[in-house]
């Protein structure tokens, strides 16, 4: 058996979310790596949130919002972006590798994109193997 990574995917309601689903109705095809999380916005997602994620298993963690512009809060995408620009940044510093996680901007329409940055996020972190680093060992799965 082949190791699979495990992705968790906070994913904005407005955009993000929507090209997920169309992606599906479309049925694009795309590694069935991620779990995602629906989030009222990008900016809601604390880095907290994605260092339990990491800590609790998961093998990379993808944030995606609205396109700098659209997003249904005004700005909350502009400081969500600020926030995982120095979050990355944190992850350098402690060791841990930045590409485990990314930021993406997806809207409602785009199914396609959202379907390329899952695959390519996937083979990032093939590349990069299990997240053994960060994980807290804990008998559940995400």
């Amino acid at each position: 058996m082949s190791w699979e990574p495990r992705i968790i995917a906070f994913l904005c309601n407005w955009c993000s979310y929507a090209g997920a689903d169309l992606a599906g109705v479309s049925r694009l095809r795309y590694p069935p790596t991620i779990r995602i999380v629906r989030v009222p916005c990008s900016s809601r997602v604390s880095p907290a949130m994605i260092l339990d994620a990491l800590k609790s298993g998961a093998d990379g963690v993808l944030v995606s919002g609205c396109h700098p512009g659209d997003c249904h809060y005004l700005t909350g995408n502009l400081f969500a972006r600020r926030r995982f620009f120095m979050l990355k940044k944190l992850l350098e510093f402690v060791g841990l590798e930045p590409e485990r996680v990314q930021f993406a901007w997806v809207s409602a329409s785009e199914g396609d994109v959202f379907a390329k940055v899952v695959s390519e996020l996937t083979e990032k972190i093939k590349l990069l193997g299990p997240n053994t680093r960060f994980r807290k060992i804990l008998g559940g799965k995400i």
